[in-house]
């Protein structure tokens, strides 16, 4: 039988000053605030409140399990806005060395190529050292009898390794066939920009106008290889190269446009327009223009068509499921030396696959940098020898004339 629950009355006997203390001791716990103080304090506690834990340990794990590769990428990217230098002398000597495979392996902690091979390689030993681990716990009856040795015949894969050492042939020639078109493309653009300057140096102009358009054209044609380099390579800043080649109203003129090198292409032919120039060499002039466009169209057709990703794709599929096969295919003949044999596979097969995909953008890997200062270089000597030659020209000719007897015959 339950017992009667006493209803609890508000005492009559209370003093005045133990209620004043008692409804003190309510509002210190209960405090009245006023209406936007308890809309910040419920934002407050709605903040406060644990988000889904789910989702943070999702984010979590997903994290974690991005850290290294992140790490690589970050580290490649960095290495690929590296600066490249144009070899000379004393770099082809120090490239056919003897000691050259000794300073390669020592710096291999260095590459770009080996360092954003960090993740497969992980991935896939790992996957080798929990096959490994599990065949010698069913060998050992650690596990119950109905688990399974994971082993097969190495025969799939004495018939499918000559497919994937093709594959992974014609994928880096592939890459290396468009190394080798953007390299003469760039050759091209520079012989074509040395070209232009030279018959623009060689005009004669007379008045002072003419005279400031054939130095403005001479800026034009120097900026133009460095917007050209700037438009291809991600992250470039083309304000600071541009920023000592062209004058200020110029230079807003390029920026503010959405293709550079169209721009100073079109400067390029107005400048053509306003010289007084007979109709001959400004024609031969205008066609130097087209070398530029030509150098345009093949730099951006090959920075816009990669190799058919279905390409890249069944390469990157096929080294995937290879690696994650092998520890099972060697098990029976190698057992724990999977662990290392799988290690070796990945980084060498990966490493061939990495470099390909690597010079696919053949821009980042050639010197444009220097080959751009290169042709600035070579253009204020040539004018800068301009003025000595035709100095030393007119020297000889007065010399030549005053040598010249009377009756107009030269004396011995």
């Amino acid at each position: 039988m339950s017992k009667p629950t006493i209803p609890i009355q508000p005492s009559t006997s209370l003093s005045s000053s133990s209620h004043s203390a008692l409804q003190m001791l309510v509002k210190l716990r209960h405090p009245v605030l006023p209406a936007k103080h308890n809309k910040l304090s419920f934002k407050i506690l709605c903040s406060s409140q644990p988000s889904n834990p789910s989702s943070d340990q999702t984010f979590t794990l997903k994290s974690i399990l991005l850290a290294i590769p992140n790490w690589a990428d970050s580290i490649k990217e960095r290495r690929m806005q590296q600066k490249r230098s144009l070899y000379d002398h004393e770099q082809w000597l120090q490239h056919r060395s003897s000691s050259r495979h000794i300073r390669h392996f020592l710096s291999s902690l260095n590459s770009r190529v080996i360092l954003s091979l960090v993740p497969p390689v992980i991935v896939f030993t790992s996957v080798a050292v929990i096959i490994a681990s599990y065949n010698s716990a069913v060998s050992m009856h650690w596990l119950p009898e109905f688990f399974p040795v994971l082993r097969s015949s190495s025969l799939p894969y004495q018939l499918t390794a000559p497919a994937l050492a093709l594959l992974l042939v014609f994928r880096t020639e592939a890459s290396y066939s468009r190394f080798e078109e953007g390299r003469k493309a760039w050759t091209k653009v520079i012989s074509g920009t040395n070209d232009f300057a030279r018959q623009v140096i060689a005009i004669s102009v007379e008045s002072p106008s003419d005279a400031l358009l054939k130095k403005a054209l001479l800026q034009y044609i120097v900026a133009f290889p460095v917007a050209l380099k700037c438009h291809l390579i991600y992250g470039s800043d083309i304000a600071g190269d541009l920023k000592n080649l062209l004058e200020v109203d110029d230079l807003a003129v390029v920026l503010s446009s959405k293709h550079r090198p169209l721009c100073i292409i079109e400067f390029i032919s107005q400048s053509l327009q306003m010289l007084n120039l007979e109709s001959s060499k400004w024609n031969v002039l205008e066609s130097k223009i087209s070398c530029f466009h030509e150098g345009i169209g093949v730099c951006e057709q090959l920075i816009s068509t990669p190799i058919p990703l279905s390409y890249t794709r069944l390469t990157s599929r096929f080294l995937v499921l290879w690696h994650l096969t092998l520890p099972i295919i060697l098990w029976e003949d190698c057992k724990w030396i999977v662990v290392p044999a799988t290690f070796i596979s990945a980084a060498s097969l990966f490493c061939i696959e990495e470099v390909g995909v690597l010079i696919e953008e053949p821009f980042p890997m050639l010197a444009l940098d220097e080959l751009c200062k290169l042709v600035h270089n070579s253009i204020q000597e040539a004018i800068t020898n301009e003025k000595k030659i035709q100095a030393q020209l007119n020297a000889k000719r007065k010399s030549h004339c005053s040598e010249h007897s009377p009756n107009g015959r030269p004396t011995i």
